[in-house]
């Protein structure tokens, strides 16, 4: 048996990202045991993993967890996160690792000078790359994300004029920057021939109630209404997905569902655009901006106040593409 401790974490679409590295282990190393250390919060993304055979979860304090992994003797540990916390970790348990390398400094090139030395590859394969020296290949079989049996929403369960189809909206993200503009949303929800149902979380629950009541569609506020795992019930048993540079965009790839993603301060360049098995997501981005990418991450506004990367956009395209199915 060789027993491998994987490290990520956070967050939703980070921990998702990672799902091949766990199958690869578990599929392609005999014998191996795999375990994955996590926030507490994060754990239903993972609590069905069939490849995962234990999930160890931070809450607030490392010095809680550290003699808990001590005790299982690990052989390897695999490090997705590479920060502060994985480090003391692996100061901790003193086993051999091998650690995901970021490209922090490419990063900051390309928003500080726009110098673009990042590298043409998908951050899954990246992480891929930390499991070389066991022989573990890509099996390109695309993302996992598996749904508990009672958090999963049968579409029968859903008002009755979603049964014969519905596009998932997912308008939240972290950052502002990475937001379209209310009006924008509102726009495409009026011009799509499906109904829709909006996703996000708590924090975008007051949005999806203004985004319904200027809507003339038939359009459903579901953010903070369904757990993570209801939540990509719901994307999995939709007709396409629109969504942000966010969690669920990446659940909607697990899912292998059509996606329509749409890209503010952030690029697809950074590596983590949709990672589909079949088929590719259509990207729709302002290309060439001079300010763009602002940042790595996000803002709560504009920093140029003008926000081209988003008000620039031509939503009919976006529309077009969402209908034509």
């Amino acid at each position: 048996m060789v027993k491998f401790l994987i490290i990520r974490f956070s967050s939703i679409g980070d921990i998702v990202l990672t799902t091949p590295v766990i199958r690869g282990l578990k599929k392609q190393v005999e014998g191996a045991e795999v375990h994955y250390l996590t926030k507490k919060q994060y754990y239903p993304i993972l609590k069905k993993n069939p490849y995962i055979d234990k999930i160890h979860l931070l809450d607030n304090s490392l010095n809680n967890i550290i003699q808990e992994l001590k005790n299982e003797k690990f052989d390897f540990i695999i490090d997705l996160h590479h920060n502060l916390r994985s480090a003391v970790v692996k100061n901790k348990l003193r086993v051999t690792d091998f650690s995901f390398h970021k490209i922090n400094f490419k990063k900051w090139l390309i928003v500080n000078f726009k110098l673009n030395k990042l590298p043409q590859v998908h951050i899954v394969d990246r992480y891929m790359k930390t499991l070389s020296i066991f022989d573990v290949k890509n099996d390109e079989e695309g993302l996992d994300y598996f749904i508990p049996e009672d958090e999963n929403i049968p579409v029968e369960k859903l008002p009755i004029d979603l049964h014969k189809g519905y596009i998932a909206f997912v308008i939240g993200a972290k950052h502002a920057t990475k937001r379209l503009p209310l009006e924008k949303i509102v726009s495409i929800c009026n011009k799509l021939i499906f109904p829709v149902v909006l996703l996000g979380d708590n924090n975008d629950r007051q949005i999806g109630e203004i985004i319904v009541k200027q809507s003339t569609g038939r359009v459903l506020n579901f953010c903070g209404m369904y757990s993570i795992n209801e939540s990509a019930s719901l994307v999995k048993n939709s007709k396409l997905v629109i969504t942000h540079d966010t969690g669920l965009m990446h659940v909607a790839a697990a899912c292998n569902k059509k996606i329509i993603s749409i890209w503010g301060n952030t690029i697809p360049e950074f590596g983590m655009y949709p990672y589909l098995k079949q088929g590719k997501a259509e990207i729709f981005e302002i290309k060439n901006l001079k300010c763009r990418p602002c940042s790595k991450i996000g803002y709560e506004k504009c920093p140029k106040k003008h926000f081209r990367c988003m008000n620039d956009l031509d939503i009919s395209e976006i529309v077009k593409s969402a209908n034509s199915q």
